[in-house]
């Protein structure tokens, strides 16, 4: 692992605008000329604490400028309300979208933040009304609050988490929809996906995602890649992550550079065969 001085960014990320959009990607900025794949996702394609994201990596063994529309966090919601960013990518020749967690969406029970989508903004009068014994003015984090609530009451939690699977059933049909380019959803987790939203832990992302939600969408999809990490790409830890001293606690949460790895030899083959022609 590789340390900076206290408060320092260890890594230049090179953050850059694509049109008109609000969002600060990482760089380099790509030309949008000629033939590209196009990378949606959150932290991990971002790339954050990692010298090479898989977008790079996959870029340099197949030579298809790889466009990294990552943004960290990210639920489905940020892309949606983004049409800069949709234009980007229907000017690819493939989309890739990396699943995210059904967490981080606003819904009927409570909204987020419109780009920081793992921010708890507020909760509706809905979900107070279930939850009288809770003070929603403590959470300023999504994950922090569906932990506490599934503390206090499972039974009336599962309500909360079917809302959830279901808006974000909606919003990537939405997605998938008006993207005017061929889509390949990529499941990246240290799990296969589950039958069952409870196992593993909310912890564990993309929490909430079902196999069965997966399926749902093979329909509209040209293909979905399951990259569940191995356990020796997961053993690494944070070696040849690149993080400062301050940083160690959100490093030691994110699978790093073997992982990625992983990600590169699976959908290289495909972007190779999809773009690189």
């Amino acid at each position: 692992m590789a340390y900076e001085k206290l408060g320092e960014t260890p890594l230049d990320y090179q953050p850059c605008r694509y049109g008109a959009s609000k969002l600060l990607f990482r760089g380099p900025r790509r030309p949008l000329n000629g033939r590209f794949a196009a990378f949606l996702g959150g932290t991990e394609t971002y790339g954050k604490f990692i010298a090479e994201p898989f977008p790079e990596l996959i870029e340099a063994r197949t030579g298809v400028k790889c466009v990294n529309l990552g943004w960290p966090n990210a639920g489905v919601d940020v892309f949606l309300q983004d049409p800069d960013v949709l234009a980007v990518v229907s000017h690819a020749q493939l989309a890739v979208i990396q699943v995210s967690a059904a967490l981080n969406i606003s819904n009927r029970y409570y909204s987020v933040h419109p780009r920081r989508n793992d921010r708890f903004v507020q909760a509706s009068p809905m979900l107070r009304a279930m939850f009288r014994e809770v003070d929603f003015t403590e959470f300023h984090f999504t994950r922090h609050m569906l932990r506490h609530l599934r503390h206090v009451a499972p039974d009336r939690f599962g309500l909360v988490r079917d809302e959830l699977q279901a808006a974000w059933t909606a919003r990537m049909r939405m997605l998938v929809n008006g993207i005017n380019a061929p889509v390949v959803l990529l499941w990246l987790s240290s799990h296969p996906a589950k039958d069952v939203a409870d196992v593993p832990d909310i912890a564990e992302d993309p929490a909430f995602v079902t196999r069965s939600m997966l399926e749902a969408l093979r329909p509209r999809v040209m293909q979905i890649v399951d990259v569940t990490a191995s356990q020796a790409a997961l053993a690494q830890g944070t070696q040849r992550m690149v993080f400062s001293e301050l940083e160690v606690n959100a490093a030691s949460e994110i699978m790093g550079p073997a992982v990625h790895e992983e990600v590169a030899q699976a959908l290289s083959p495909l972007i190779q065969k999809t773009v690189g022609a």
